[in-house]
Parts: C-alpha cells; structure tokens; sequence
C-alpha cells in the first residue's frame, strides 16, 4: 500500500528537480555539437541502459506486466513531444527560461481536466491560471523575433508535460515507479530512433559522455518523481518541482553567466507563484 508521507514525496521531488536541471546542463553541451534528434534519441537509449540491468534482474515479465498499456503509452508519448521540445529550448535560449516554461505543466492541467474529464474549473484556479499565464508573456516578449519563437516551442513542452503528468499520477495509484520509467524508457528509445534514419550524426567521445550522464540523471529524475509522487498528492508536493528552476538559474549562472532582465525574473515569480497556487487548490485528476 503506499504511505502518505508528503515530506518524503516533497524530498523526493526535489531530488527529481535537481536530476531535471542537471540533465539539462548536460544537454545543453551536447546541443553544441549534435541535432536535437540526435541528443532525444541518445538520452533516451542511455537512459534505458541504465535500467536493462534491474530489468534482467527482476525478470521481465514482472517489469513489464501491467494492465494499463493504453496510459503508459498515453504518457511516454506526451513525454518524448515534451522532451524534443524542451531540447530544442534547452540550445536555444537561457537555460532557466527554458525550465520555467516546461514546468508550466500545472496551468495546462486544469484545461486537461475539464476538456478530458469534464471537471469545472473554479475561479480561484481560473485566477491562479491567468496569473501565470500573465507571467509567461514576460517571459515569452512577443514581438521579440526569434526568441519568441522558440519559447513557444519551451512552452509547448509544458503543455505536452501536463498530460504525462495526469497521466503519470493516475499510473501511481496501481503501477509501481520502476514498471513506469521501464515502460517509458523502452517506447521513448523506440520512437526516438526513427528520425535516426535520416538524420543520424555520429557523436563524438565527450558528447557521447555528456549525452550518458544526461541518460542517467534524467532516468533517476524520472524514477525520484514517479516515486515521489507515490507519497502525496501532486496538490501538496507539486509545487516543489519548481526548485529545479532555482537549480537551472544557479547553473546558467555558474556555466554561461545567464542572468535574467527585469521581465524574465518578473515572469518567472509570476509562474511560480500561479502554478503552485493552482496545484495547490485542486489535486491532479485522475484518470478514469
């Protein structure tokens, strides 16, 4: 049975925060060199070699049993859209602003939820929405050219991160963490090897190990958040997913100096507030 212990989900969830920054740092390196469907599909291949040897050793037929395969689909899908997304943001533009704009997943939920499961959306949760939808202005700048265009795409990674995540809570009520990451880990690398087919660039030995260590930290991210998750409702534990853009600001700072202007700072309190505010006033749904 899973326990209800939100300070060990809240821990858990900001340990998968700091894999989640981390990974990001190393793929920002890789980007230099490689295309963004080479680094999703090296991300994803690692990431699964890290989890071949305990799927071996608990057997395979006990990883991947589940009698949900429809909603871990749904969810590894919504999560590869969200990852070559959040890449191509990742090598384009700050690296905190290209966090922030993928943990916008909690002001997507609510639309989810009443667009999915029918559920009204009430007027604080509607307030908290506009709120943060106020903030993603000052970070997108319209009319600022090229910039704009790319926080977009920063920004349809949280969208597409919003339906793994209601999709993921609903998988935690029955589906233990390792047959999540396992069953994501293997669709991901599926799918992801087929843009190989025509864009395929050989890696050289330091992206390949900067693509390794992004493999792995985004894995035990993954796996800290499904685990996480597992100890308290998303509308109590949630908004700690936000460290990971004080992680991410701390590593623009350290590696490219990346200081955010007046909008992007003021953007980003905006967002964090609402988006904690909206996880806070309602759980994630589930999904039936």
């Amino acid at each position: 049975m899973r326990a209800d212990n939100p300070a060990y989900g809240a821990l858990l969830v900001s340990c998968a925060a700091l894999m989640f920054a981390s990974m990001g740092v190393l793929v920002r390196f890789a980007s230099g060199e490689l295309p963004n469907e080479t680094v999703v599909f090296f991300r994803n291949l690692f990431g699964l070699m890290v989890l071949l040897p305990l799927v071996w050793r608990r057997g395979v037929s006990h990883s991947l049993k589940t009698a949900y395969p429809l909603l871990h689909l749904l969810r590894s899908l919504c999560g590869l859209a969200a990852m070559y997304c959040f890449f191509y943001a990742l090598a384009n533009m700050p690296l905190a602003s290209a966090v922030l704009l993928n943990f916008t997943a909690p002001l997507f939920i609510p639309f989810i939820a009443m667009i999915w499961l029918k559920e009204p959306v009430g007027s604080r949760v509607a307030a908290a929405i506009l709120v943060g939808f106020a903030g993603v202005l000052f970070v997108l700048k319209p009319g600022s050219g090229l910039y704009s265009q790319v926080a977009l795409i920063g920004l349809a990674s949280g969208a597409f991160a919003a339906v793994a995540m209601v999709s993921l809570r609903r998988l935690s009520r029955t589906e233990p963490p390792f047959r999540v990451v396992v069953f994501y880990g293997i669709t991901c690398t599926s799918l992801s090897s087929i843009p190989m087919l025509w864009s395929w660039q050989t890696p050289g030995i330091q992206a390949l190990m900067q693509l390794a260590g992004a493999g792995t930290f985004a894995t035990a991210g993954q796996y800290l958040l499904s685990k996480g998750y597992a100890y308290a409702p998303a509308a109590q534990i949630g908004p700690f997913t936000y460290t990971s853009v004080v992680f991410a600001a701390g590593y623009g700072w350290f590696f490219w100096q990346e200081m955010p202007d007046g909008l992007s700072a003021t953007g980003t309190l905006l967002i964090i507030i609402a988006g904690a505010l909206a996880m806070r006033q309602r759980k994630v749904p589930m999904v039936a």
